[in-house]
């Protein structure tokens, strides 16, 4: 049969996709599917498939084959122009085109565009708009079909449309593996299954290239390791494309001359490294060497010591006024934030200038809140933006002392821009708890340097008795030592037992949308649910989903936009996932979902702090709803009430102890388990395998 799609129901991440249709007579029916991948309302589809009937839902039909064809009555034109397909096309503008050009409309905009004008507020502008964005509709529906000649999702059409356009086509039969890395959800087995159709060669220098390539950057995107062994890259890839290592040897060899990887000799074995990191490896020791080295210009007038610091606190304030790089670390309750303030009120007492910063616009916020003192993300200082009202100076050159709060987030990339911004003379101070997990990106920069015997740091141990009536920070002083959390832990912390993964995301929820903001009486939105896994029953996917449709759920007449498994609308709670220095956003920031603008085609909300962004339909991959989100992007922020499944789903592979420790952490009244006793105890058990980086041997030889 042909049918409209009027509208998605739901698209789960396997692409199981349910959409209300319209067939021909105008009936209304719900089609459901993995063919279905990717389709949008408004367009016209034919469908070839089977009645069923399910349990719950009733009569749906069964789609086996799923293809786009152009729309042929009235009413389905109408329904594709004025679904938001077609920028600059909304629905009444859609009426107006199709009331005068009927079922010739599609025919008259293909072929005739210029016609366009003649429809009432079409101008010349407008004219031109919907003519180009006609073009790239077409253009995306025929790479959909090559795609699928593939047997590849469809819905990566847009991305690859989006990055090369009108080459999309070519470039696919030329070098599919130039998608590596360039198209978001294109990794080497999506490239390698379309060159391999293609057909290239299993054994050909391209493959073997891109293959190496790939598990280098998997290894720093999925483990944050700066580099691999070369004995692991050589059986990792040998075993990803299937071929023998002796193969590998010549193509490593030629990446090696083109300087596209660096091989290294390191303690016992032979390393290989990305060209990119290693650049960046080697600058940051040697931007860390330079500071450490260089003369303070910090003004050393006698300072009074507060009477009120702990001794450990003391010693941090003197390290940090004398030591052009230190590092203070130290667990929750010791005291971190308070001995920050009196360094950087010490500092200016002395005549210094002074900059507080930290990873993230929350962390930046946290900051400022706990010291009573304005701090800044280190992006926006690097961004050299002074404010003339600020308090503090904030470019790198104008600050004899620089403090970088919750450095532990501190990757390899922003570390070294950070170091290379500081003047030679000024003061760095990292702090941050290096219990804590470690950055997103590759590198572990603060254990990095807490290993350098050669640079000055304090630990705090002292848990100060206001901290010290805590469940929270009792029970994470605990698992940090590797021990168990006491159980009822009391103070804040508690543990629910439940069975099953689906019934932990029940309990969650519950606790998250009615339980705790009922007892507490709070707004939902003070409740934060952390995951350490993405996928399966517990995930953040799955949480997220069913937070969603609890809280802000689909509303008739309400606009919303499905982008892959997700879907946005007006007041959901959002977070950029990636930095984006045009628009002025930066990972690990919050924001709501202010306005859907189909006919532009994209989504405005407004970040935290009050700024106001918009992102085009095409950008939404660097967003992502933020009411489950994972315990890494948590980092830097605090949140009044913590819920968090605990299960060991899928083996627990990210159950680890630093990651318990860090979700624990982010409470700051209220933090409530659910899961599995057995699950809680490995993840106590896991120690996790540290990264690669060979940044404190090269520290230290500079430093000697």
């Amino acid at each position: 049969m042909e049918a409209s799609v009027e509208q998605l129901v739901y698209v789960r991440e396997d692409e199981y996709t349910v959409a209300r249709m319209t067939d021909e007579q105008g009936a209304g029916f719900v089609a459901t599917g993995r063919a279905l991948a990717g389709v949008q309302p408004g367009e016209t589809l034919r469908l070839t498939g089977e009645w069923g009937e399910h349990a719950r839902h009733g009569r749906r039909f069964q789609v086996a084959t799923c293809e786009r064809v152009v729309p042929s009555t009235v009413r389905a034109i109408q329904l594709y122009l004025g679904s938001g397909l077609i920028r600059g096309i909304g629905p009444r503008l859609a009426q107006a085109i199709v009331s005068h050009f009927g079922d010739s409309t599609l025919t008259v905009i293909d072929t005739e565009p210029g016609r366009l004008t003649e429809v009432v507020n079409i101008g010349p502008a407008r004219q031109a708009q919907i003519v180009e964005a006609w073009r790239e509709q077409k253009e995306i529906a025929a790479l959909m079909v090559v795609l699928q000649g593939y047997g590849i999702s469809p819905l990566l059409a847009a991305k690859i449309y989006q990055v090369y356009g009108s080459d999309s086509a070519g470039i696919l039969k030329s070098d599919p593996y130039q998608l590596i890395g360039q198209v978001r959800g294109i990794a080497f087995h999506t490239a390698d299954r379309i060159a391999l159709r293609s057909g290239v060669s299993e054994r050909s220098p391209q493959r073997i290239r891109a293959a190496i390539l790939d598990r280098l950057e998997s290894a720093a995107a999925s483990g944050g390791h700066c580099y691999l062994s070369m004995t692991a890259l050589l059986t990792q890839t040998a075993e990803l494309i299937d071929q023998d290592q002796d193969l590998l040897r010549p193509v490593i060899d030629a990446l090696t001359a083109e300087r596209r990887i660096v091989v290294e000799a390191a303690p016992d074995q032979v390393v290989v490294y990305s060209k990119e990191l290693h650049s960046r490896e080697v600058k940051l020791a040697e931007q860390l060497a330079r500071l450490w080295q260089a003369r303070s210009t910090l003004p050393m007038r006698d300072f009074r010591e507060d009477p009120d610091l702990h001794d450990d606190q003391r010693a941090a304030v003197t390290m940090a006024l004398t030591s052009t790089v230190s590092v203070l670390t130290g667990g929750p309750g010791c005291g971190k934030s308070h001995t920050v303030r009196a360094i950087a009120a010490t500092a200016r007492a002395m005549g210094g200038r002074v900059t507080l910063a930290a990873p993230t616009g929350k962390a930046a916020k946290r900051l400022s809140e706990l010291t009573g003192l304005q701090a800044m993300t280190v992006h926006r200082m690097l961004a050299h933006e002074p404010d003339p009202d600020a308090l503090f100076d904030q470019v790198p050159a104008q600050a004899d002392l620089i403090v970088v709060d919750e450095a532990s987030m501190l990757d390899l990339h922003l570390a070294t821009r950070l170091c290379s911004a500081v003047p030679s003379g000024s003061h760095l101070l990292l702090v941050g708890d290096s219990d804590q997990l470690p950055s997103i990106g590759p590198g572990s920069v603060l254990s990095d340097l807490l290993r350098a015997e050669e640079i000055p740091r304090v630990r705090l141990t002292h848990v100060f008795r206001q901290a010290d009536g805590s469940g929270i920070v009792r029970n994470a002083h605990r698992i940090r030592s590797g021990e168990l959390p006491a159980i009822p832990g009391g103070g804040g912390f508690w543990f629910e037992e439940v069975d099953t993964p689906e019934a932990v995301a029940e309990r969650v929820v519950h606790l998250a949308t009615v339980a705790i903001p009922r007892k507490q009486r709070v707004d939902p939105g003070q409740v934060q649910v952390l995951c350490p896994m993405r996928r399966g029953a517990a995930g953040t996917a799955e949480l997220g989903r069913m937070i969603q449709e609890r809280l802000n759920p689909a509303r008739d007449g309400q606009p919303e936009h499905w982008s892959g498994a997700s879907v946005f609308r007006v007041g959901d709670r959002v977070m950029p996932i990636r930095n984006n220095y045009d628009k002025g956003v930066f990972n690990g920031e919050t924001g709501t979902v202010t306005r859907i603008d189909q006919e532009q085609r994209q989504v405005e909300l407004v970040i935290d702090d009050g700024d106001p962004v918009t992102y085009g339909f095409d950008e939404l991959d660097d967003l992502t709803h933020a009411y489950a989100i994972s315990v890494h992007r948590s980092q830097g922020s605090e949140y009044p009430f913590v819920v968090a499944p605990i299960v060991a789903e899928a083996g627990g592979i990210m159950l680890r102890r630093r990651l318990l420790y860090t979700l624990v952490t982010r409470a700051r009244s209220w933090v409530v388990l659910v899961g599995d006793r057995r699950a809680l105890e490995l993840a106590v058990a896991r120690l996790g395998r540290p990264r690669n980086t060979m940044l404190t041997r090269r520290l230290t030889q500079t430093l000697q």
